[in-house]
C-alpha cells in the first residue's frame, strides 16, 4: 500500500492528469464566457448567426492553444526541454508549411469567410450542384446539410466556387398553362385572387409577389406568368403551395387546364 501510494504521489504520474483536467476546466470556462459575450446583446437574426460562427471559429483556435500548452506542461513534467522543441517550432513551421500547403490555404480561407461575411453558421450556399445549410464551421472545411439530410464536407480554400444564396430571396418563376378560349381579362382577375392568396404564407415575401404578363403563346395553350420571392430553403414548400391553391382557384372560377389526351380506338375502323 505504501508503494502505491509513493507511486502515485511522484508528479510525474498526478502531475499530466490534474495539467489535463485543469486545462479541461480552463477551457470550459474561457469558451462559456466567450459565448455569453459574444452572443449578448443584439438579436438580428444575421447577427445572431454571424455570431455563432465567430464562436465555433474562436473555440476550435482556445481548443488547439489549449492542447498545445498541455503538451509543454507534460513534457515539462517528464524533464524534456521543451526550450529547444520551441525554438526549433521556426525550422518546423518552414518545413509544415510546404507539407501542408491546402491545410494553410484552408485556415487562411476560413479566416477570410469570416471576416468578409461570405457565409455563416445557417445560411444557405450553393458549391456545384450541391446546395444545402451551413451546419459547421471550422478552420479547415465547412459542412453543408441538404434537404435530403445528406452533408457535405467543403474545403474552405473552395471560396471561390461556393455561392451564398441566403444573402437575396430566392424567386419562384411559376408558368400557369390556360386554355385558349378562355377569357383573358376573367384569367388576370383570378390570378389577381391566387397572388393575394400566395402572399398570406408566412414564408413568401409579399411586396415582390407579383403577375408578370403573358409568358407564352403555346400549342396548345396561353403561358402567364407569376414571380414571388420567399427564403431559399423554403423555396420548394412555397412551390408546392402556390400550385395548389392555382389549381383551386382556376377550378373555382371553371378556367380550363389544357393536358394531352390519347385516344384508344381499340383495334375498331377509324
Amino acid at each position: 500500500m505504501e508503494d502505491f501510494l509513493n507511486f502515485i504521489g511522484k508528479v510525474e504520474v498526478y502531475g499530466p492528469l490534474v495539467t489535463i483536467l485543469v486545462a479541461y476546466i480552463i477551457y470550459n470556462i474561457i469558451k462559456s464566457t466567450l459565448t455569453k459575450i459574444i452572443s449578448h446583446g443584439n438579436k438580428n437574426t444575421y447577427e445572431t448567426k454571424k455570431r455563432k460562427t465567430v464562436i465555433v471559429l474562436l473555440t476550435n483556435i482556445i481548443k488547439i492553444f489549449t492542447i498545445i500548452i498541455v503538451i509543454l506542461i507534460i513534457l515539462n513534467i517528464y524533464k524534456i526541454d521543451t526550450t529547444s522543441i520551441i525554438a526549433s517550432l521556426g525550422v518546423a513551421s518552414a518545413v509544415l508549411g510546404l507539407a501542408f500547403q491546402d491545410t494553410l490555404k484552408d485556415v487562411i480561407a476560413g479566416i477570410t469567410i469570416i471576416l468578409e461575411n461570405y457565409y455563416i453558421v445557417g445560411d444557405f450556399i450553393k458549391y456545384k450542384d450541391f446546395m444545402g445549410e451551413v451546419v459547421s464551421f471550422g478552420f479547415k472545411s465547412t459542412k453543408v446539410k441538404n434537404f435530403d439530410n445528406e452533408i457535405m464536407t467543403i474545403s474552405n480554400r473552395n471560396i471561390s466556387e461556393i455561392i451564398n444564396l441566403s444573402q437575396e430571396k430566392a424567386a419562384v418563376v411559376i408558368d400557369i398553362p390556360i386554355a385558349y378560349e378562355e377569357d383573358i381579362d376573367k384569367v388576370e382577375k383570378t390570378i389577381d385572387v391566387i397572388l393575394k392568396k400566395i402572399a398570406k404564407d408566412k414564408d413568401v415575401f409579399a411586396d415582390a409577389c407579383s403577375y408578370l404578363g403573358v409568358n407564352k403563346l403555346d400549342s396548345s395553350s396561353v403561358n402567364y406568368i407569376i414571380r414571388f420571392l420567399c427564403d431559399h430553403d423554403k423555396q420548394w414548400n412555397c412551390r408546392r403551395m402556390a400550385l395548389r391553391i392555382i389549381k383551386q382557384e382556376l377550378d373555382k372560377a371553371g378556367i380550363k387546364i389544357p393536358y394531352n389526351q390519347i385516344e384508344v380506338h381499340n383495334g375498331k375502323s377509324i
